[in-house]
């Protein structure tokens, strides 16, 4: 007797057991639907996050709700680094790139090296749902906008022509454009701001059930070589996201970035099991490792430049870390603000 009911109740708690695992899931997807939305982005992009939760919260898709959060920047002819005003390439020619990732589908779209269309996240969305392709450059990126509606503009402002024209004059020693203050004129120590600025926006966006989508935009390099292109166009540079895991992304030298295969990497590291936040500081400490060429290299021997990673996972975590101090936006049930990033070195390089 004392078998048999030994016997039930370990067939009783086994199958207690079967129907609790299944019950713990059904309450991990009722947290999701009960938890805000969650966005991170940028230091520029405080209304944006802001803006990206409440398109979430009125049902958009969390890829829809990053695009419409960025455009806010690339409309804003005041962000240099961004869109419209965005500084241009070494001819003067605005060229700007996007990519988007949405969670849900596994799917992305970008664009690189557009001219013309201050919205190239927009037309980054198109790619990935009109198309069979990921990635669409120059004259066929835009080519693509057009078929699409997308208006054409000059994307130069009187501001970023002004630091073109200036740091025309001062690139060369051997040509006849004359820099401001040579001839005895003020103008350097405004042009100072533009000097080697790279600039961008990245945006990460959790809706309440978990699913992620993501976007990064930029106008690139301040007077790149014409058809350059940095992390921003390129998932798993400047932008991926897992659906499973969460998203991550960069802001900063491009070219590290890159190299360092910084968003995928800091997805990779979460699905590790590292927060956000250590996510991102790996994957700085990956750009200090892969950067050996001395002219990249302070006194310190520390890179001599600034990369930032952002990330967020799908229970609505989110983390940020750069090379050197910083700041970054998020916006969650505490509404939109600006946090400190994590830092892996105390002083910025000189």
């Amino acid at each position: 007797m004392a078998d048999f009911s030994r016997r039930r109740f370990l067939q009783s708690a086994a199958a207690a057991g079967a129907f609790a695992a299944p019950a713990a899931a059904r309450f991990a997807a009722g947290a999701h639907r009960r938890r805000s939305p969650v966005a991170i982005a940028s230091a520029n992009g405080l209304q944006a996050v802001e803006l990206a939760v409440r398109r979430m919260t009125e049902g958009w898709r969390p890829v829809d709700a990053a695009v419409a959060g960025v455009e806010l920047v690339e409309n804003d002819p005041d962000d240099d680094s961004v869109g419209l005003g965005g500084l241009p390439n070494e001819e003067g020619v605005v060229e700007l790139d996007a990519c988007v990732m949405d969670g849900p589908s596994g799917l992305g779209g970008a664009v690189a090296a557009l001219q013309n269309v201050k919205n190239p996240a927009q037309v980054a969305l198109k790619v990935m749902r009109h198309t069979d392709h990921v990635l669409l450059v120059g004259e066929g990126a835009l080519r693509f906008a057009r078929a699409y509606g997308f208006p054409e503009e000059n994307l130069l402002t009187e501001r970023s022509r002004r630091a073109w024209l200036e740091w025309r004059e001062r690139r060369s020693a051997r040509d006849k454009w004359i820099a401001p203050d040579e001839n005895g004129e003020h103008g350097k120590e405004w042009f100072q701001q533009f000097k080697g600025k790279t600039g961008t926006i990245h945006l990460g966006a959790v809706a309440a059930n978990g699913d992620v989508g993501s976007c990064t935009t930029t106008s690139g390099l301040a007077f790149k070589i014409p058809g350059r292109v940095g992390d921003s166009p390129l998932l798993g540079a400047g932008n991926y996201c897992d659906n499973d895991v969460g998203t991550g992304g960069s802001t900063g030298r491009g070219e590290a970035c890159i190299l360092a295969s910084g968003g995928a990497f800091v997805v990779q590291q979460m699905e590790l099991g590292k927060s956000p936040t250590d996510a991102c500081l790996e994957a700085c400490r990956r750009v200090v490792r892969l950067t050996k060429v001395k002219r990249l290299l302070d006194a310190k021997g520390r890179p001599d430049f600034q990369v930032q990673f952002y990330a967020a996972s799908r229970d609505g975590r989110t983390g940020a870390a750069g090379l050197y101090a910083g700041k970054y936006a998020v916006c969650d049930e505490q509404g939109a603000r600006h946090v400190d990033l994590a830092a892996l070195y105390d002083e910025a390089p000189r």
